[in-house]
C-alpha cells in the first residue's frame, strides 16, 4: 500500500478476491466440479476447432461462425477460471490493478461478443431457411470476415470504457472484493469516489448491446418459424427445424443463464451473497462446455469429423 501525500489515507495497490465469504470451508470441494467443467470446456472447444480446421467439408461460413464462438468461449474460460482455482487451491487471493481491470475488460467485451455472434448465427439460419437459393451468395467467407470484424470492433469500443472508468476511480483503505472475479460493480463500490456514472454506463451499454442482439435474434426466429409453418412438403418442416435446433438450444440456454444471473443480482438483498458469485462463475463455464457438445451431438457433419479425427490419432 502507498500513502497519499496530501492526507493519511491509504491508497490500495492491489485487490484481494474473497470467494464465497460464507462458504470458505467448501472451496476445496467446489474446486473439483469446477476443474472438471473447465477441462471439459477446454477439451470440447479445442476438439471442435481442430475438427473444423482439419475437415475440408466443414470449411463453410456456418462452421467458421461456430469456430469464432469456440474461440470466445476459450478466452472467457481462461480469463476467469484459472484465477478462481488458484484461490481455491493455493489461497492466491491477491490480484494487481492491471490484471483486475484487464479481466474486467475481457469479461465485459467477450460476453457481448458472444451474444453478437449468436445474433449473426441467427441471421445465417434465417437466410438458410427463408432464402435458401440466395444463401450461397449472401453468406460467404467475406460475410463471415466482415461479421467477425464488426463483432470484435463494436463490442470492444462499447466495453472498453467500463474498465477505464473503474481504473480512474480513487481506491482508499478498502481493497477486499467479495467476489471470485473482478466485476465492475464489485470493484467500483470499493472506491471513495462517486460511481453513479460507472453504474449507469454499464447498465446502458450492456442492455443496448445485449438487448439489440436479443431483439434481432427473436426477429430472425419469428421469420424462420413463420416460413417453416408454410412448408407443405412431407418431412421438409422437420428438416428445416433440425438445421437451426442446435443454435436455438444454445441461445435459449445462454439467455436463460444470463437472465437468472441478472435476477439474482437484482435480488441480492434477499438471497445469500454466495449465490450470485457461484452463478457468475458457472456462467463462464457451463455455456462454453455445452456449446461444442450440443453442436457435436446434433450436427452430423461435425460428429463425423470428430470421429475421423479420433480415428487418425
Amino acid at each position: 500500500m502507498a500513502l497519499s501525500s496530501n492526507n493519511s489515507e491509504a491508497l490500495v495497490s492491489e485487490f484481494l478476491l474473497i470467494c464465497f465469504p460464507n462458504l470458505q470451508s467448501w472451496q476445496h470441494w467446489l474446486s473439483l466440479p469446477l476443474s472438471l467443467l473447465f477441462l471439459l470446456a477446454m477439451g470440447a472447444n479445442a476438439t471442435l476447432l481442430i475438427t473444423i480446421r482439419m475437415e475440408a467439408s466443414l470449411h463453410e461460413p456456418m462452421y467458421y461462425l461456430l469456430s469464432l464462438l469456440s474461440l470466445l468461449d476459450i478466452v472467457l474460460c481462461l480469463t476467469v477460471i484459472p484465477k478462481v482455482l488458484a484461490i481455491f487451491w493455493f489461497d492466491n487471493k491477491s490480484i494487481s490493478f492491471s490484471a483486475c481491470f484487464l479481466q474486467m475488460f475481457v469479461m465485459n467485451s467477450f460476453l457481448t461478443m458472444e451474444s453478437c455472434t449468436f445474433m449473426v448465427m441467427a441471421y445465417d439460419r434465417y437466410v438458410a431457411i427463408c432464402k435458401p437459393l440466395q444463401y450461397p451468395s449472401i453468406i460467404t467467407d467475406q460475410f463471415v470476415a466482415r461479421a467477425a470484424i464488426f463483432i470484435i470492433s463494436c463490442n470492444t469500443f462499447f466495453s472498453l470504457p467500463v474498465p477505464i472508468l473503474s481504473a480512474r476511480l480513487k481506491y482508499c483503505a478498502q481493497n477486499i472484493i467479495k467476489n471470485c472475479i473482478c466485476t465492475n460493480l464489485s470493484v467500483s463500490k470499493l472506491s471513495c469516489d462517486d460511481i453513479t456514472f460507472n453504474k449507469l454506463y454499464q447498465l446502458v451499454a450492456g442492455w443496448t448491446l445485449l438487448g439489440s442482439d436479443l431483439i434481432l435474434i427473436i426477429l430472425s426466429y419469428s421469420f424462420i418459424f413463420n416460413a417453416v409453418l408454410r412448408i407443405k412438403a412431407e418431412g421438409a418442416m422437420a428438416k428445416a427445424l433440425s438445421t437451426c435446433s442446435s443454435h436455438f438450444i444454445l441461445i435459449l440456454f445462454f439467455s436463460t443463464v444470463l437472465l437468472v444471473l441478472v435476477i439474482t443480482n437484482l435480488a441480492r438483498e434477499r438471497i445469500p451473497p454466495d449465490v450470485p458469485i457461484l452463478l457468475n462463475i458457472l456462467h463462464h463455464l457451463i455455456p462454453p462446455a455445452l456449446n461444442p457438445i450440443v453442436y457435436g451431438v446434433r450436427t452430423k457433419e461435425i460428429k463425423q469429423g470428430i470421429q475421423k479425427l479420433l480415428r487418425s490419432l
